[in-house]
This record gives structure tokens, sequence and C-alpha cells, in this order.
């Protein structure tokens, strides 16, 4: 809309072939910059994406066995194996809450201290022969991997597209959408196509930072292996 304004008010001379030529090689420089920008961002949003999914799944899978393992070493993990199932109840509402509450997300899940707790039940287990040794081993290099697994998506969190970026970014995409109004036609199909391409931008730029964080905001990796897992613990 700007570059729409400021057509009205250049003088000619300002808007010749000539000056048409030389804005246009600018142009198409900055959105080749933009584009190749963009395009690396996305593809660095989605990797991330996709690890945290993979992770996720990964946990599931983990806590299934965990729960097997504990189920075969005898009647004495019983209250292991009902913590391990409150955790993982716990987690889902952490990160897909059937509500929105202020005690959900990231915060939550890094003061949680269950899986440290149910490490402390493993090491106070006294196994009296040598399976229950080691399937107690097992437990507490499977907990343990899940642990590590843990603090990683917390620390992973942290990691935010930085702003001087984001701002670079958007200055450029600004100036290329202005000179594309300074030569546009002032007509009904221009002032409802500018918009729309806009939008388009703000969409990526929008999936990008959404994707860089898997566990909040309106795009998330899907709960379906953590259910999954819910649902065969205590089996």
């Amino acid at each position: 809309m700007l570059g729409l304004l400021l057509h009205g008010l250049l003088p000619e001379h300002h808007l010749r072939d000539t000056s048409k030529d030389t804005v246009k090689v600018v142009a198409g420089m900055i959105a080749t910059l933009a584009a190749l920008v963009l395009g690396l961002l996305v593809g660095s949003a989605k990797s991330s994406f996709d690890a945290t999914n993979t992770a996720i799944t990964q946990s599931g899978a983990k806590i299934i066995l965990l729960d097997r393992v504990l189920a075969a070493y005898g009647p004495e993990t019983k209250d292991v194996r009902e913590q391990l199932r409150g955790a993982v109840a716990a987690g889902i509402e952490m990160f897909w809450p059937e509500e929105k509450n202020v005690g959900s997300g990231m915060t939550a899940f890094e003061r949680a201290n269950a899986m440290e707790m149910i490490q402390a039940k493993l090491r106070s287990l006294t196994p009296a022969t040598d399976t229950q040794r080691q399937l107690l081993s097992q437990a507490e290099q499977i907990s343990g991997d899940m642990l590590q697994a843990r603090w990683l998506l917390i620390e992973q969190a942290q990691s935010a597209l930085p702003v001087p970026f984001l701002v670079v970014l958007l200055f450029w995409l600004t100036m290329l959408f202005l000179s594309f109004g300074l030569f546009a036609p002032h007509n009904a199909t221009v002032i409802i196509v500018l918009p729309i391409g806009a939008m388009s931008v703000s969409g990526a730029i929008f999936i990008i930072l959404e994707m860089n964080h898997p566990l909040r905001g309106m795009i998330k990796v899907s709960s379906a292996p953590m259910r999954k897992a819910l649902e065969h613990l205590g089996q």
C-alpha cells in the first residue's frame, strides 16, 4: 500500500523505464536473498520439528519397554509401574492439555521430577536372582536414556530465531513489496493480489516460528505415541 501511495507522489521522471529497470534489478536481488533465507529457515524448522517428533516416538517406545521390564522383574515393582503411568499421564496433560492452563507446557515439564523419583525407587530395589539383577540393570539404563531425552528436549526448547535476523528478513520483504506497489497500476486486482502475497510470505514466517517450538503453540508434534504408550502401561 505504501508503494501505491508513493507511485502517486513521486515526480514522473522517477517512474520512467530507466528508474523502473533499476528498481526491478534491486527487487530481484532482494527477492533472491529472501527466498534463499526463507527456504533455509523452513528446512531448519522442519528438521527441528521432525527431531522432536522422533524423540517423542522413541520415548513412547522406551516407556512401554520399561514397563515390560518392570513387570518381568516381579510384583515388587508395582509401585514403580503405577508411578510411571502417572508420570506419562501428567506429561500428556502438560503438552496436550484438554484445557489450557498456566501450569502446562515446557515450564511445568522442566519442574517435573517424576523420572528422578522412578530412578530412586529402582535403586532401592534389592534383586534376589541373576535374572532380576539383569532386568534391574536394563530398567536403570532405559530410565537413564529417558531422563537424558527429557533434558535434551528442555535444552532444545531454549533455542530461538535471533531477533536481528528476523528484523533483517522482514526489512527485505517490506522493501520487496514496496517495490511491487511502486510500479503497479491502481486497480482492484492489484489491491487484492498484493495483500494475498504478503499474507502468504507472513504465513511462511509463522510456520517457521511455530515449528521451531514443536511442543507449544498451534503447530505441535502429535501426542499419539505417548497416548498409545499410556494405553499399554500396566498390561
